[in-house]
């Protein structure tokens, strides 16, 4: 059965915004998670947001993990890039030293990364400590990212994932109509002056739309593909205080055909700050089953994203993970949040 990698979407939702929107709240954004096939390094995000506000300059955020224990880190506002293509279409979303082109709607971004880094640990990040403001590593990617499975957009999968969206702050909490795309990766690392081949996978998450986190209570967000093809991904929130039902959705993907709806009955919510090795399966109840995919935490980062000031505001972790299912595994991306009360500091 063949792959429709567009998903039934129009291609003109993989196009960027051309000029400064009218609202200034309306974001754009092309976000990544990506990662070798080894463990000695990854990118627990890398992301332009785009917001109708402040047009002149893109937020870049950047985080590249190191298997010697360092993190890399770039979160600076960048002088926009032009966003026309060859063809002089709005292709490319770009600011600072970051740019991601379009070259084939849900088949083909590439993306490119040149410029310096704050080095500092995720021991360090745990312990609180802030990151030194001398000292900036040179870092390098070229990639290019060829979609694997095809895209899935939040909502479109289970009509209670949809209800939820449009009538409880679920939906503005995920920033409006969005769609998330596992894909395979090649390209070119480079650190310390020395390059690497990057052979390996990513989520590519492409958001059009209005976002605020003025109320976030937490999060569980996963997604892997597999050697043979296989793939899952999903998005849960925690309970709801006020009892409603909340937001949570996901899919498999069984290698060919399109995404088969799934929920999740059972996250790895964030409860402690630990740097690696920590157990993040998860179990998937499908029409077809239930599904139980193994993982484990390799490469982390918290609190990675200067979101808000808030001391209520949830503790973030943003991981590779090395997942197991049926006998194959593979690194994959995770995201988790949870209030600080809830969560044990070392």
């Amino acid at each position: 059965m063949a792959v429709d990698l567009s998903g039934g979407l129009e291609a003109a939702r993989e196009f960027v915004l051309a000029q400064q929107p009218d609202d200034p709240d309306m974001r754009d954004s092309v976000n990544v998670w990506m990662w070798d096939d080894g463990v000695e390094f990854g990118m627990p995000r890398i992301g332009i947001e785009a917001v109708g506000d402040q047009w002149s300059t893109h937020d870049v955020q950047c985080n590249i993990a190191l298997a010697d224990g360092r993190l890399l880190t770039i979160f600076e506002p960048g002088a926009v890039h032009d966003s026309r293509g060859a063809d002089g279409r709005a292709r490319v979303l770009g600011a600072g030293p970051l740019s991601f082109e379009l070259v084939e709607p849900f088949v083909h971004w590439r993306m490119r990364l040149e410029g310096a880094a704050v080095a500092t640990t995720v021991e360090a990040q745990i312990a609180g400590e802030q990151p030194p403001r001398s000292g900036r590593v040179p870092v390098a990617l070229e990639v290019d990212l060829r979609s694997a499975v095809p895209p899935w957009e939040n909502g479109a999968l289970r009509g209670e994932a949809a209800r939820v969206m449009a009538e409880q702050e679920e939906g503005i909490l995920i920033g409006g109509p969005r769609f998330e795309q596992l894909f395979r990766a090649t390209g070119t690392f480079t650190v310390d002056g020395k390059a690497y081949p990057l052979n390996g996978g990513g989520l590519r998450i492409r958001r059009m739309g209005v976002r605020r986190l003025a109320r976030f209570w937490g999060h569980v967000w996963q997604s892997a593909v597999f050697p043979g093809g296989k793939a899952f991904g999903h998005l849960v929130y925690p309970p709801r205080s006020d009892g409603k039902p909340t937001y949570n959705e996901g899919f498999v993907f069984e290698g060919d055909g399109g995404l088969v709806p799934a929920r999740v009955v059972d996250a790895p919510w964030l409860r402690r700050m630990q740097a690696r090795g920590e157990d993040v399966s998860v179990v998937l109840e499908t029409e077809r089953g239930t599904v139980r995919i193994h993982g484990e935490t390799q490469l982390a980062s918290f609190h990675a994203i200067p979101v808000t000031e808030s001391a209520d505001f949830p503790i973030l972790q943003q991981c590779i993970a090395r997942y197991t299912w049926d006998g194959e595994s593979a690194n994959g991306m995770l995201e988790r949040s949870s209030l600080p009360e809830q969560v044990q500091r070392p």
